[in-house]
């Protein structure tokens, strides 16, 4: 089984407990609390800028600063539903171990891009955006391209290096995707993204969802990445342009979590309500009666809970699925390119990607203990493969003392 199908049948299991001893509320608290401040994007970037292309599209793109010595640029396409916030923490690891400038694109659909028909997401479509978009960025010459994608991101990345679009294409690492593993998930894809909530009440709480649901493991991560995947209810903009929050906003956000441990006892519950000492059990019955408060679902309530929801509607995106992925296993193998395979988990080899594999077609790497979401979950291993694996090709150099590692699985 993928990461990416074990994914999808998460989102159907219940939260977990967070860890910690389940008993009296105040214990809980303390165990339950955790920071879900949202994190800001010139953290890990040195700018970020809107490029139009023509009159009907626009694309945010996220640049780190230029390397001291030359080195490539490494183009980073980010997955379905995601954006280009999705690689921060990785261009800071990755820019720390190796010359190099990483470019990060909102795709079409997603993200703050803009264009006339957000519905097409062919193959065809973004990766001809891609391409037009790098022309763009670089009228007299384009520098070495070294393209990243994951999931998604990937697919497109192999499709953008078979259609041959621009000058100076050096390589591609593909992210945890393979065409046969890909193909079988799409039959559950549409019930995973129907078990998605499809509201947040706050930005802190989608991060919370994005933890708790697994669909991110590095809490970090999270914090940049989700505001990027959602947009304000109201003003119909990404949530990034939100960012800062305010404090009473957090401090709001602390005292509402979408996950209530359903084990805990409040200490207000376990006082003893008045009329408890009732000679008959009538009195009990009032009493209780009395103290019980029903839920409150009054529709201005119900309304506050819709402060934010996704970015992208994934499952009108269904016609354009199989495009994506079919007959993408040889399209990987027959890139005139140097090529690499990420994945979380060696059950994701098809036939001919296990095949061209053991011909020695590709370099494959698999990291564990990590999700779907690979170069989320482990920012700092996936830099150390990329970097490596641009060293050995005498693509760019280390930044510092860098120990290049063997590929292996």
């Amino acid at each position: 089984m993928s990461s990416l199908q074990r994914t999808m049948l998460k989102g159907k299991l219940p939260p977990t407990i967070p860890g910690g001893r389940i008993g009296r509320a105040d214990s809980f608290k303390k165990s339950r609390i955790r920071d879900y401040k949202p994190g800001m994007w010139n953290e890990f970037f040195a700018e970020k800028e809107d490029v139009t292309v023509d009159e009907q599209r626009t694309f945010r793109i996220y640049r780190t600063k230029q390397p001291e010595k030359p080195g490539p640029v490494l183009l980073l396409l980010h997955g379905g539903g995601y954006s280009a916030l999705t690689w921060a923490h990785f261009c800071s690891e990755v820019t720390s171990m190796i010359h190099c400038q990483c470019l990060c694109i909102d795709m079409r659909g997603h993200g703050d891009s803009k264009v006339d028909d957000e519905d097409d997401l062919s193959a065809d479509t973004l990766a001809k955006d891609i391409g037009d978009l790098i022309l763009k960025l670089y009228p007299e010459e384009v520098p070495q391209l070294f393209v990243v994608g994951h999931s998604m991101g990937g697919a497109i990345a192999v499709h953008f290096a078979h259609m041959a679009l621009v000058p100076n294409l050096i390589g591609i690492t593909v992210i945890d995707v393979v065409e046969g593993t890909a193909m079988e998930a799409l039959a559950s894809m549409q019930s995973f993204l129907r078990s998605r909530p499809k509201y947040f009440q706050s930005i802190p709480n989608a991060i919370e969802w994005c933890i708790r649901s697994g669909q991110v493991r590095n809490v970090d991560s999270a914090k940049v990445s989700m505001p990027g995947q959602i947009i304000n209810c109201t003003t119909n903009k990404l949530a990034t342009n939100d960012l800062p929050l305010p404090d009473d906003v957090l401090e709001e956000a602390h005292h509402n979590s979408m996950f209530p441990n359903p084990f805990s006892i409040s200490e207000d519950e376990e006082s003893s309500p008045p009329g408890d000492d009732a000679a008959d059990g009538s009195s009990e019955s009032a009493a209780a009666g009395a103290d019980f408060k029903k839920p409150n679902t009054t529709k201005s309530t119900t309304e506050a809970a819709k402060n934010y929801t996704w970015r992208i509607d994934l499952s009108k995106s269904e016609k354009y699925w199989v495009g994506w992925f079919s007959g993408l296993s040889d399209k990987f193998l027959n890139l005139r390119l140097p090529k690499q395979l990420l994945l979380a988990s060696i059950d994701g080899l098809d036939r001919t990607l296990t095949v061209g594999q053991m011909q020695g077609r590709f370099q494959m790497q698999v990291l564990a203990r990590c999700g779907h979401a690979v170069h989320e979950d482990r920012p700092h291993e996936v830099a150390e493969v990329i970097s490596g694996y641009l060293i050995r090709n005498r693509f760019a150099e280390a930044a510092s003392e860098f120990r290049c590692h063997m590929p292996s699985c």
